[in-house]
């Protein structure tokens, strides 16, 4: 009988991402074995320790026990610090998105993993079944010609005055948070265009009000710094003459939240609404379905739990790291991502808070 190793695990950051999404699933998997968290908040780290006992909580990365894999789960401004410190010591390293938040960081990214250890990327929604099964049903339409891709919450504004709102510390509001999947989404659509035009506005009519609040993340407000949008929109256009709208929301006029993306093609449109994310103020699953020539059908999905897709990437890790043509590919993805986004934010004048 063949043994598999475990891979030894830290979980770097215990905000909301690090204990309410790794931390349980990597506890809970069989490949990996949790042999340490980081958190500097001494409050947080005791929290922690009785929320998880037998995880040692340490305060820096200075103290990590020998690790095989590093999950960097950090405010958004540290995420291509620590990552480059923990590749530097030869780690495989997977960070949570937004990888990086400028073209810079990305470039510090990729040359610490020519001298070190393996980058993965956080990259949820190509794992849920959902967006496979629409992968799968966009190849039978034809030539592409348009796609649209939103993310719209109810409320849902991550810890207002806190960092996520600060944009020295988050990079951005809602296109760099919800964005980043959205783009993350139709990338394998596009394949291979090249984005040659990338316009986008931004508004803040929600991001102050308490009721905009993501309650179900447990942040706490603060009295911070607000100067990031809710509400971004963007519409692309590639060198092979397709189009993509795309909208990211964290608060709207609507009753709950939702994903919608579509895709059109010369033989056929296909429509996913769902929910991404963990927000329980969804309106049901998921639906998948095709129009051709004036006739709309139904497609089967997969019966996917929520977070599921989060499961399927811890699957996917071993086999990522066991392929020598992964090394350089998450950092180059992240690149392409950052200064899309980068684009996009240089398009539009600086958003005004409500």
């Amino acid at each position: 009988m063949t043994t598999v190793a475990t891979i030894r695990t830290a979980v770097v950051g215990l905000g909301w991402a690090g204990r309410a999404i790794w931390l349980p699933r990597l506890l809970g998997h069989p490949r990996y074995q949790v042999v340490a968290a980081v958190e500097p908040h001494s409050g947080v780290r005791e929290a922690a320790a009785a929320e998880f006992p037998g995880v040692p909580v340490v305060s820096s990365v200075d103290e990590l026990p020998p690790v095989d894999l590093a999950i960097v789960a950090v405010p958004n401004h540290l995420h291509a610090t620590v990552a480059c410190g923990l590749l530097a010591r030869g780690l495989a390293v997977f960070v949570e998105k937004p990888v990086c938040l400028t073209s810079a960081e990305a470039d510090r990214l990729a040359a610490a993993e020519r001298g070190g250890g393996v980058l993965l990327a956080g990259s949820a929604a190509r794992y849920r079944g959902d967006v496979g099964a629409l992968y799968a049903l966009a190849a039978t339409l034809g030539p592409l010609r348009h796609l649209e891709a939103e993310w719209v919450r109810a409320q849902g504004v991550p810890g207002a005055g806190g960092w996520f709102t600060d944009r020295s510390r988050s990079g951005g509001g809602a296109l760099v948070d919800l964005g980043w999947h959205l783009l993350d989404t139709v990338g394998p659509l596009l394949g291979p265009a090249v984005i040659e035009q990338a316009a986008a506005s931004f508004s803040g009519d929600f991001i102050a009000a308490k009721s905009a609040e993501a309650g179900w993340r447990g942040d706490a407000a603060a009295n911070g710094t607000i100067d990031v949008e809710d509400t971004a929109r963007g519409f692309l256009v590639t060198d092979t003459g397709v189009s993509v709208a795309l909208r990211a929301s964290w608060a709207s006029h609507e009753t709950y939240d939702s994903t919608r993306i579509r895709v059109s093609g010369g033989a056929g449109e296909a429509l996913l609404t769902c929910t991404f994310g963990f927000s329980p103020n969804r309106a049901g699953g998921s639906a998948l379905t095709v129009t051709r020539h004036g006739r709309t059908e139904p497609v089967e999905l997969p019966a996917d739990a929520v977070g599921a897709e989060y499961d399927r990437q811890l699957d996917d890790i071993p086999v990522l790291l066991a392929d020598p043509a992964i090394r350089g590919r998450a950092v180059e993805q992240a690149a392409a991502t950052i200064a899309l986004i980068e684009r996009l934010y240089a398009s539009a004048r600086t958003p005004q808070p409500a």
